[in-house]
């Protein structure tokens, strides 16, 4: 296991796209959360296929890390693959199969994400639908709007995942941040999601070897506790 931050593109500048995944990439970060949205599911609209697809042909390399906030993820799936998604992470309270649809997710070519929003409990994601899955996401804010602030009652369920599932990799995302980073890193969190506090950043390549650094620390710590 190691640290993966993700910089969030919600929090970019959307006028030079491609400039800034690629400034995001040579400043450390594995991999670009890609946030796509619908009004059925969060009252915003953004990024969607089309913008996926001119990014990836700009930057051919680049794992893309798709968090659809949409209602019925099922009917994007072939769509995110073929804008070349690397993985397609969907809300479990938007879908009434979550196995169907990570089966669905690796068939496609992707790796297959569940997220839950700060009002479910980590207990919703069963065991057998973890397993199937490549990644869990744990929302530390409401999904839909960049900039609110970190919900801390949200890092217990980060860490009962942690103990549930110790070499899955568990993602945070929402007010992530050089003050926050320490509790979700500390919780259980491998990979990193973090907007404002990287894009907005003076120095974000700082801020995503900070980020890297505490979170790979814990990862170090968790490993001695729990010997060879």
């Amino acid at each position: 296991m190691q640290a993966i931050i993700s910089p969030s593109v919600l929090a970019s500048d959307f006028g030079q796209l491609t400039a800034e995944c690629t400034r995001m990439i040579k400043g450390g970060a594995e991999w670009l959360h890609m946030g796509a949205l619908s009004l059925h599911f969060v009252p915003n609209i953004t990024m969607g296929a089309p913008i996926l697809t001119c990014v990836k042909k700009s930057i051919p390399n680049i794992f893309m890390d798709c968090h659809m906030m949409v209602a019925e993820p099922e009917k994007w799936v072939d769509d995110i693959a073929s804008a070349g998604g690397a993985l397609y992470c969907f809300h479990l309270e938007a879908t009434k199969d979550a196995l169907a649809l990570v089966n669905q997710i690796h068939a496609a070519g992707m790796k297959a994400g569940v997220a839950i929003s700060p009002d479910t409990p980590s207990t919703a994601i069963t065991d057998e639908v973890a397993n199937a899955a490549d990644m869990l996401l744990v929302m530390t804010v409401y999904p839909g709007r960049g900039g609110q602030k970190f919900i801390a009652d949200c890092v217990p369920k980060v860490a009962d995942l942690r103990a549930r599932f110790p070499n899955k990799d568990i993602e945070v995302d929402g007010g992530v941040g050089p003050k926050t980073i320490g509790v979700c890193a500390d919780a259980g969190s491998n990979v990193i999601v973090a907007g404002t506090a990287i894009f907005g950043a003076e120095n974000p390549e700082a801020v995503i070897a900070d980020l890297k650094e505490t979170v790979n620390k814990a990862i170090a710590l968790r490993a001695a506790k729990s010997g060879p």
